[in-house]
């Protein structure tokens, strides 16, 4: 076991060495007094009825909608420098979307698309999408090529959402000022869902009533941070906040944003109808709604009004960013794989097959039986076409055959120095985004998760992968692949800080 130990450290090391020494940071030239502009905007990306709803592991199609699913953008532009993100109602952002949005985005506004992040709410009531993208998107290729006209049709309008979205807000820039800051969620809304338990092993969806259990297994984040972009009067037009809080509350078979819907709702009361909500989700890998004092959940409404009023209440303290330079950068890290062995690959086919005849396994036997499907399809060895027949999401043309590690990004957009929004893969554990906003030399940092890629699934610490349970088992890394992002966007960070120190 302690050989194991160390060959992992030192491959994740490793790893780390060549991922810093051969990806750099993208930052254009700048125009020292260019103002800034800045413009938000929104689409519907809502799927029709019919369509399967993503986030648990079976089969769900919809039934209607509650509320409409959106991709809410922002763009920046100062001088030759320019950023955009934007959020979407969907569990995940596969990398073939993340590619295709950039591709296409880029060439309709010129924006880099290594400056563009593309980030995902986590709604459980939004599309299960990434088999009917892969069928869509045909061919070994990077970026996608061919299409297929017979393929479902929403892959289209997924992706034509997503880069409106983007070339809307471009198209509604003005020069604008920007606030920012944050403010502590006291309403008790978010609850380490991890448990150490009397026999020193870690469960997942525990109860205090339970008596086996000691404490919660970390923290929570109560932070919510915020940039408010301020029309002339200084009345904010769009707002962007962040807080770690996983978005399943609502169930259900129709689609629905979940809480954020009600931030949103929140904000145009109080500043009008036009007003783009765009909410990015904190690293909340190991956190959820379910308090473990209580047998009742708190409602979907409850919690996003009790955050909206909490961030209403925020903004009048915003800082105003008197010399909001714009800087964007971005780092590979190529994150190690795990490596199944050929009879844990047999087994998981076997299990498969029997789940998709109508068998039942136990639930943590189906993830990771899934797992190790996914791993199998970025592997070259181990690659079966055959498999693809028997999972969904986690099917990808561009990192199909990659090999032992994921090149994940990890991005920033820095404002001055007083705001830094990083963007991680992933579900990513709260001590990890505690981590880069303590070593943050920004005054407010915004720590979005799963942008960019969502097949490294769960981000653990290693702490926490020594504990195991339900996050761990549904992780496709070696131990340590957080911490390496947390390196990365602190790297970022400082670099950022610097170069506006030297200006």
């Amino acid at each position: 076991m302690l050989r194991l130990i160390v060959t992992f450290r030192l491959v994740v090391e490793t790893a780390i060495l060549i991922g810093f020494a051969s990806h750099g940071f993208s930052s254009s030239l700048f125009a020292a007094d260019a103002p800034l502009s800045v413009g938000a905007a929104e689409t519907d990306i809502t799927p029709p009825q019919g369509f399967p709803i993503a986030g648990y592991y079976h089969e769900r199609l919809a039934e209607g909608t509650i509320d409409p699913l959106k991709a809410k953008a922002i763009v920046f532009r100062q001088g030759d420098r320019a950023a955009a993100m934007v959020v979407c109602d969907l569990t995940g952002i596969a990398r073939d979307l993340c590619e295709e949005v950039r591709k296409r985005a880029s060439e309709k506004t010129g924006i880099p698309a290594s400056a563009i992040a593309i980030s995902a709410t986590h709604s459980h009531t939004a599309p299960d999408y990434s088999k009917h993208l892969y069928q869509f998107l045909q061919g070994d290729r990077s970026p996608v090529g061919k299409v297929d006209p017979a393929a479902p049709p929403y892959a289209q309008s997924l992706i034509d959402g997503i880069v409106q979205a983007i070339v809307d807000a471009d198209q509604r820039r003005a020069v604008s000022k920007l606030s920012a800051g944050s403010v502590l969620q006291t309403t008790p809304v978010s609850f380490n869902r991890r448990f150490v338990m009397r026999d020193g092993s870690v469960q997942t969806w525990q109860s205090l009533s339970n008596p086996n259990v000691v404490r919660a297994a970390g923290p929570i984040d109560p932070e919510i941070g915020f940039v408010s972009i301020l029309d002339a009067d200084g009345k904010p037009r769009s707002v962007l906040s962040n807080f770690a809080l996983h978005l399943d509350t609502v169930g259900g078979l129709r689609w629905s944003g979940d809480y954020p819907y009600f931030i949103e709702q929140t904000l145009r009361k109080q500043f009008g109808p036009q007003l783009v909500s765009i909410f990015g989700t904190g690293c909340c890998g190991d956190i959820n709604h379910s308090d473990p004092t209580r047998t009742e959940r708190n409602r979907t409404d409850m919690i996003g009004n009790s955050i909206g009023a909490t961030l209403e209440s925020g903004l009048p303290q915003g800082r105003p960013l008197a010399n909001p330079m714009l800087q964007t950068r971005s780092l590979t890290v190529p994150l190690p794989l795990q490596d199944p062995s050929p009879e844990q690959i047999e087994r998981a086919r076997q299990l498969l097959h029997l789940i998709r005849d109508g068998g039942k396994v136990d639930f943590l036997d189906q993830v990771t039986a899934y797992k190790t499907l996914m791993l199998t399809q970025f592997r070259p060895a181990t690659r079966n076409s055959d498999d693809a027949a028997l999972i969904g999401w986690g099917l990808s043309h561009t990192w199909s055959g990659i090999g032992d590690a994921l090149p994940v990004d990890v991005q920033t957009i820095t404002l001055g120095d007083e705001v830094a929004i990083v963007f991680l893969p992933g579900e990513v554990f709260v001590d990890l985004g505690l981590a880069i906003k303590r070593g943050s030399p920004f005054r407010t940092t915004l720590v979005i998760e799963l942008s960019n890629c969502v097949e490294t699934v769960y981000i653990p610490t290693r702490a926490a992968t020594a504990g195991g349970s339900y996050e761990v088992t549904n992780s496709t890394l070696l131990p340590g692949g957080g911490e390496m992002l947390v390196e990365a966007a602190l790297t970022l960070l400082r670099e950022s800080a610097q170069a506006v120190s030297a200006r």
